[in-house]
């Protein structure tokens, strides 16, 4: 399926950006000019059930083969958040960026021990501003705005079609290209032991301290450094 994309900035160097489930690119909107003024051009895709892409059957290879449809091969830069980095983590030995960044990456929920399921993620259509705001303490207001309005494009079967990840471990054998993965210090993805495990694999890990699972919108600036070397 060929996404709906938004680009910033015309420079010479190509970054990708893949945002999570039930976000847009809008989730991006201080991510992409920052970029852009590194003299990055700044492709940010919808994917499929979310934004102004189409609908379909869902799972983590079709969302991977999107983005190989519609990205171009050999970027410089690829980033993708949470269902974001997985999908990217499943297509990147065929868009083969220089780097790849895996944002608190969807790689291994465990639903039993977090209470996560597909059902309740989908049930997040009807959340209203006071939940989001609860949910998400450190966002600015129009980063609540813009979660309200990527909510009631998204299409919650998209969550429904990603149940046999849950509970699997979806976390790459190896680093296909070099890859920093960013976790969030409050993460529900991952634990000591994992960041150790993905080393081994030859990934480099970070933690930003004090942030939440949606790095970029807890702590633009820590987002930012903690990318240092990479972008």
């Amino acid at each position: 399926m060929q996404l709906n994309t938004h680009t910033w900035g015309e420079g010479d160097r190509v970054a990708l950006l893949i945002h999570g489930i039930m976000a847009d690119h809008r989730t991006w909107r201080k991510v992409g000019p920052a970029l852009a003024g590194r003299g990055y051009r700044v492709i940010a895709v919808d994917l499929r059930g979310h934004g102004a892409s189409g609908r379909g059957e869902y799972s983590a290879e079709l969302f991977a083969d999107d983005l190989v449809e519609t990205l171009p091969a050999g970027a410089e830069l690829a980033i993708g958040h949470s269902l974001g980095g997985l999908s990217l983590s499943l297509a990147a030995e065929r868009l083969r960026p220089a780097r790849a960044v895996y944002s608190d990456p969807a790689w291994h929920v465990n639903s039993q021990e977090q209470q996560l399921s597909p059902e309740l993620f989908a049930q997040f259509k009807a959340v209203d501003r006071a939940t989001v705001t609860g949910l998400n303490p450190r966002w600015e207001d129009e980063d609540v705005d813009i979660e309200l309005a990527t909510l009631r494009l998204w299409d919650e079967n998209s969550a429904l079609g990603l149940a046999p990840m849950f509970g699997s471990d979806m976390a790459p054998e190896k680093a296909v290209v070099p890859s920093l993965v960013q976790f969030a210090d409050a993460s529900f993805l991952y634990d000591a032991a994992e960041a150790a495990r993905l080393e081994a694999r030859g990934f480099t890990v970070r933690t930003v301290k004090g942030a939440g699972h949606t790095i970029h919108r807890d702590d633009f600036d820590g987002f930012m450094a903690s990318l240092d070397g990479w972008i």
